[in-house]
């Protein structure tokens, strides 16, 4: 047996042979540990098997089985349900909802049928936090209370001996950084111990026919933490977030190998617990009022549109450095629009403070919302505001052009159902555009927008 040693980099897992002070892969200072790994020798016709090369066309074809939660929010990011034999990772920040979603998820199954493995909280905080979301009392859609079985272990082996000697169809293993194998000399945490503890549960669930669900934690700059690789071992990636200071939840999907990763779910917060929102737009355009920096925007989530409220506020600068502030759009973005309206309008912000937000605690990524935040900061600077009951979509490019963008049939018919009775698009989305009912006003260039909509 021999015996190797090396150091992994605790952020990013680059491997090196000696000790460095700065990781050459992620730039991360102090954060190689020295890991020891026991080396059994291996005859060479040990990797031999007996497979042989195949036609695709004669492989033969198999449903993929998907478990139903009831949760339909919960079901759409997943593509339709829980595949049965899939592995799936949960990340988020502390105190986001992870736990309580999983429970009223585990909730649903028939007793005998899912497992919660805690390696963080006693039987009693669990059984206190169940209690209370699926109360007699409780009147919502998680009101359909089944006994769930709870494991309070961290021990990798015993887990897994725990799952052998019963057919579960679903597993919850809460958390994976708390998990060790007392088969690796290192720390629960480790990247060693958490790459080979996902390795065993994959390889377990693969060969049982069982659907396990992984909880990750999140590092300060928002990744999930622990080697990369774990999000490659896995065939679900999903993402929790959400504003502190808002109670709206969103379920997003940063990797699927059964379904899109376009799909999110949208939850709201309550003191019993998790609730789906099922039309997110009566929500948050609930209190929305004309007024001049105000303006709505339409965002594909999925394969649903959302309208977002766009506000922007440009005041003049106190500072030798004007301010560029962004919540909810990616502050690139926002300098590369403010680039755009300087160039092509003639607009001046050396000297003004500019500010963005995306209203009720939402995060688009979405560039068809680019004319509505210039036309926000457009009607924030001259203190005009945008014509009532009026939608405004579309991308922009570094010249000015106003471009075409996907799905906009979907868009508008959502803003009607909604009210609105005008749209500004891009002219050359016209051809798309099979909805007559509403006021079209379309335009080509940035200029011919502002010259339309300002007079």
């Amino acid at each position: 047996m021999k015996i190797k040693s090396y150091y992994l980099c605790s952020n990013c897992g680059y491997r090196s042979a000696r000790w460095q002070g700065r990781c050459p892969s992620c730039d991360a200072w102090n954060s190689f540990v020295e890991n020891v790994e026991k080396e059994t020798s291996k005859s060479k016709g040990s990797l031999v098997t007996n497979e042989s090369p195949i036609l695709i066309s004669k492989i033969e074809k198999v449903e993929s089985h998907r478990i139903k939660t009831a949760i339909n929010e919960f079901d759409r990011v997943l593509g339709g349900g829980i595949v049965s034999g899939s592995v799936i990772l949960l990340g988020g920040d502390p105190g986001i909802g992870k736990s309580t979603i999983l429970l009223q998820v585990s909730g649903k199954f028939k007793a005998g049928e899912c497992l919660y493995v805690s390696g963080e909280e006693s039987k009693q905080q669990i059984s206190l936090r169940f209690n209370r979301l699926f109360d007699n009392n409780f009147d919502n859609n998680f009101d359909n209370k089944n006994d769930i079985e709870i494991y309070t272990e961290t021990n990798l082996e015993a887990v897994l001996d725990a799952l052998s000697k019963k057919s579960y169809q679903f597993v919850v293993i809460d958390s994976i950084q708390s998990i060790y194998s007392s088969q690796i000399d290192s720390l629960p945490g480790s990247i060693l111990q958490i790459k080979e503890c996902a390795f065993r549960l994959t390889e377990f669930a693969k060969s049982n026919n069982t659907a396990i669900l992984l909880v990750g934690h999140i590092t300060k700059e928002g990744s999930l933490a622990g080697p990369k690789v774990l999000e490659h071992i896995v065939d679900v990636v999903l993402q929790f977030e959400g504003d502190k200071n808002h109670t709206y939840r969103i379920l997003r999907t940063l990797k699927n190998r059964f379904g899109s990763t376009n799909e999110i779910g949208i939850f709201d917060m309550k003191e019993k617990g998790l609730f789906e929102v099922t039309n997110p737009n009566e929500i948050f355009l609930s209190h929305i009022e004309n007024l001049p920096g105000v303006v709505v925007s339409s965002s594909i989530e999925g394969t649903r549109p959302i309208l977002v409220e766009v506000q922007a506020l440009v005041t003049n600068s106190s500072y030798s450095y004007p301010q560029r502030n962004s919540n909810g759009f990616e502050m690139k973005r926002l300098q590369l629009i403010l680039a755009v309206l300087e160039k092509k309008l003639g607009l001046n912000f050396s000297n003004r403070d500019v500010f963005i937000n995306i209203t009720g605690g939402l995060r688009v990524d979405d560039p068809a919302i680019d004319l509505a935040v210039a036309l926000s900061i457009i009607s924030s600077y001259t203190d005009i505001a945008i014509p009532n009951k009026t939608i405004v979509m579309g991308e922009i490019g570094l010249t000015g052009e106003v471009r075409a963008i996907s799905q906009i049939d979907n868009r508008i018919s959502e803003a009607q159902k909604l009210g609105f009775d005008s749209v500004i698009a891009p002219k050359s989305s016209k051809k798309n555009i099979t909805n007559k009912k509403i006021n079209q006003i379309l335009v080509n260039t940035l200029n011919e927008a502002f010259s339309t909509i300002f007079k």
